[in-house]
């Protein structure tokens, strides 16, 4: 005979191990399933290894106005946890944060690995009983309530259950939809999910080339058959399939309507403080100081860092073993216009498989936002990404997971 919980958490990610960390945290008997044979696989690769936990906006207002339509929705669980208690929450587990640019805060050591070290603690501290592996193929139901949730061949009971199997985006680590597909079983309203932070994938062979460079304070204009449509500045990161990095993946469902127009091109201008005039005196300036020197040599002080063979192969006209002196006025002209307007070609948004997030979800009105309950069954609570919540990356995503999670935990 399986033994009878107080509650049963679907999902060993953020949201889920925080509902079981703070279920277990007030004497309950808790049981968490996680389908992947280690907890928190999605966690432990997240900020590029580094985990975004949350972003430090002090005010609240300005905070949760990052959640769009889900503004009001969350206010009371926020009040519940907010940004403050994941700082204190963290720090007490041992894992102190720190803020960097755009206000993303990140644990410390800058290791994701260690955030699931220290949620583990959480758990082990609140003696929750975890099981990896488990295939959990839904609920049961009776009387137009939960009595059982399948796992393999058995049925586990508990009085409550809180599903917290993220979305789908990044389903390598476990993320496929599931909980969407169980919540739609249930008779819960599912709005279809798409990948909304996500990198674009351009044609571009010099940009593949350059994949793990990063491009800083760059300006990136968007058009649509030539005309001027969006205008981003900041830092991208070339891949093997395009651009990312937080101001793309923000831009993404701006970019993907543009698509929906028509062909996207984008131009690159990594000297944006200059105008054209300014930059020809400059790059002049730099040329009579290194006539001698080749060309392909001297091109390294005027692009960024680990780009100049890549952005030299847009200059076929352009001999580059050619001493810098011998570089004539209309050559060096062309150089000047290419820096200030590199070539993208745009050909779509990358798939669920590289998205940070996706945007989708169980209806917010079939939610009590104080707990996390479901309006149509008393006990279940859903968390994290099976909610329709749209947001930017910097640290969103994972507040929500903290909070939440912090708030099902608590009410269950």
């Amino acid at each position: 005979m399986n033994p009878r919980y107080d509650v049963i958490i679907i999902g060993g990610g953020a949201a889920g191990m925080m509902a079981a960390g703070r279920a277990g945290e007030r004497g309950l008997r808790v049981l968490l399933l996680e389908k992947n044979k280690q907890l928190g696989k999605k966690l432990s690769i997240t900020g590029g290894g580094r985990c975004n936990i949350t972003n430090a906006e002090e005010n609240e207002h300005l905070l949760l106005a990052h959640y769009g339509a889900a503004e009001k929705f969350l206010y009371s669980s926020f009040v519940q946890f907010g940004t403050d208690d994941t700082f204190s929450f963290f720090a007490g587990l041992g894992l102190p944060l720190v803020v960097q640019v755009g206000k993303r805060a990140f644990p410390k050591s800058e290791k994701a690995a260690d955030v699931v070290v220290a949620l583990e603690s959480y758990l082990s501290r609140g003696q929750v009983e975890v099981r990896t592996n488990a295939e959990v193929r839904g609920f049961v139901t009776d009387l137009g309530g939960i009595s059982g949730i399948r796992v393999g061949r058995d049925i586990l009971t508990a009085d409550a259950y809180i599903l917290a199997t993220g979305g789908i985006s990044r389903p390598e680590t476990g993320s496929t939809g599931d909980g969407f597909k169980w919540l739609r079983d249930l008779g819960h309203i599912v709005q279809e999910p798409t990948p909304t932070i996500v990198p674009l994938a351009v044609r571009d062979g010099w940009i593949h080339s350059l994949a793990g460079v990063a491009l800083d304070d760059v300006k990136v204009t968007f058009f649509t058959f030539g005309e001027k449509k969006l205008v981003l500045k900041g830092r991208i990161l070339c891949t093997h399939f395009g651009l990312s990095g937080p101001m793309i993946l923000n831009a993404a469902g701006q970019v993907a309507d543009l698509l929906h127009a028509g062909p996207v091109t984008a131009a690159i201008d990594v000297w944006p403080k200059l105008d054209l005039g300014a930059l020809d005196k400059h790059i002049t300036s730099i040329f009579d100081a290194n006539k001698n020197r080749n060309l392909k040599n001297v091109m390294k002080l005027i692009t960024p860092a680990g780009t100049a063979t890549a952005i030299l192969t847009l200059l076929p006209e352009v001999e580059i073993e050619t001493k810098v002196h011998s570089v004539s006025k209309e050559e060096r002209k062309r150089i000047v216009h290419l820096l200030k307007s590199l070539p993208v070609v745009i050909t779509g948004l990358m798939g669920y498989e590289r998205a940070v997030v996706a945007d989708g979800g169980l209806v917010l009105n079939e939610i009590d936002g104080k707990t996390m309950r479901s309006r149509k069954y008393n006990n279940l609570y859903v968390t994290g990404d099976l909610l329709h919540i749209s947001r930017p990356s910097g640290g969103y995503s994972l507040q929500l997971c903290w909070t939440t999670g912090w708030v099902a935990g608590s009410n269950v």
